[in-house]
């Protein structure tokens, strides 16, 4: 089984259909060679450990890797980013490669997924935190909470995925998720959820339009301090304490199946 600490030495051999484009080389500029032990890390042992899919494999550069490094456009000089359900460390590893100044945490439940960023970030010298559980988690509020920026990628529908970040961020951050050519679709849906969530100015940006052939598609919105926010209507109120008390009810369900067992 490839070991990625053990396995990615100082300079990598990719096949030559993981030869990265050359967008890649305006996009990480110094740190391509990293970037390239990112692409055969995911090719290999991401593989492996079912982390990527093996049909993925031919298209890491344009569709996972260049896809969410240009997110950095969006995002201003050493902030801190956390990345929630980062899996194989997407977009938070090649936002790190690409943006050395930005301080990143990643945010993944899954152990065997926290193994592999570790063993990653710990062969590459990078700068990243990585924390083992989900975002709605009191410790994990605790330990990487405040935030400027939190990122998400196939997460969770718009209106789950606010509930999720704008905890994680500091008054006024923004919480940037990246989506597909469904992110108008998506925002016009799950726009008011994202308002009762304490989100506003959202909108769907596009990055890297001039550096990789399909563009980003980005929804953006801002945490809103609470003085900030639209007063709920009665009826939202409403619809807000079914919502927690349904909430609350499931949870109880399934502490007392656990316990049943």
């Amino acid at each position: 089984m490839f070991h990625v600490e053990r396995d990615l030495g100082e300079s990598t051999a990719l096949p030559a259909e993981l030869e990265p484009p050359a967008a890649a080389s305006a996009v990480f500029g110094d740190r391509l060679d990293l970037a390239r032990r990112y692409c055969m890390a995911l090719a290999t042992a991401g593989v492996e450990r079912g982390l990527i899919g093996p049909r993925e494999v031919p298209r890491l550069w344009d569709r996972h890797i260049l896809n969410c490094a240009v997110v950095g456009e969006l995002i201003a000089e050493g902030s801190s980013v956390v990345d929630i359900g980062s899996g194989a460390g997407l977009p938070g590893i090649p936002l790190a490669l690409a943006r050395p100044d930005l301080r990143i945490t990643l945010v993944e439940p899954l152990l065997r997924r926290t193994i592999f960023l570790s063993e990653f970030i710990d062969a590459a010298g990078l700068e990243v935190t990585v924390v083992r559980g989900r975002a709605e988690q009191s410790g994990v509020l605790k330990e990487a909470g405040g935030a400027d920026v939190v990122t998400s990628r196939a997460v969770a529908p718009l209106g789950k995925l606010a509930q999720w970040s704008l905890p994680l961020l500091r008054d006024h951050g923004r919480m940037l998720a990246l989506k597909g050519v469904s992110a108008a679709e998506e925002l016009e849906r799950d726009g008011q959820a994202l308002e009762r969530a304490g989100a506003g100015n959202p909108m769907v940006v596009e990055c890297g339009a001039t550096l990789v052939p399909t563009p980003t598609l980005v929804i953006s919105a801002e945490r809103l301090p609470r003085a900030e926010r639209a007063p709920r209507r009665r009826s939202e109120h409403a619809i807000a304490r079914r919502e927690a008390k349904a909430a609350k009810r499931a949870g109880a369900a399934s502490v007392r199946g656990r316990k049943s067992k």
